[in-house]
């Protein structure tokens, strides 16, 4: 075998390979938030968007879910002014760090379950619930639950609250 057909061939392998592995990546409900997390450690340190931004989200989350996201940056783009989520929904805060992260993968139903995570963010124990829905084949991020003084708050509900303006709702924004 030649030198060029040896490279070729190991090149195939090493890319079936590497796409077996991301197919693998949701097979499991906790892969796609594992994955959200290594971006999420990446984009704390100043590199790359955060995962429910381009070219992540679409990946990483439900099509509905990963749609209000984008509804939400439209509006921002749009409106100039700050969407409805007001912290970064992965952390549950305005800023952090993930240290000593955990996940807890809890079934609910036939393709439906829920990971929770467990981080310590500068020293405090910070905990995100995860609702995982299957779709196209793999598990996706449906929904994301942060808590602020003893209260849930959905993701996927302040995302889908009505917006002032937008052109998604015929009512374009004066900037």
């Amino acid at each position: 075998m030649s030198a060029t057909r040896l490279v070729a061939s190991v090149a195939t392998v090493f890319g079936l390979l590497a796409a077996g592995l991301a197919l693998a990546d949701d097979s499991v409900p906790s892969g796609p938030v594992k994955e959200a997390y290594a971006i999420t450690v990446k984009t704390l340190a100043g590199r790359g968007a955060p995962p429910w931004r381009p070219p992540h989200r679409d990946k990483l989350m439900t099509r509905d879910f990963a749609a209000l996201f984008a509804r939400d940056d439209l509006f921002q783009d749009e409106a100039g002014e700050m969407g409805h989520i007001g912290a970064a929904p992965f952390i549950n805060g305005q800023d952090g760090e993930v240290k000593k992260l955990s996940l807890d993968t809890i079934p609910v139903a036939a393709g439906k379950a829920t990971v929770l995570t467990n981080f310590r963010s500068f020293g405090k124990p910070v905990v995100v619930e995860f609702r995982m829905l299957r779709e196209n084949g793999g598990w996706r991020i449906d929904d994301i639950v942060n808590s602020f003084e003893g209260k849930a708050y959905s993701v996927r509900e302040q995302l889908s609250q009505p917006y002032d303006c937008g052109s998604f709702m015929g009512k374009p924004c004066k900037r």
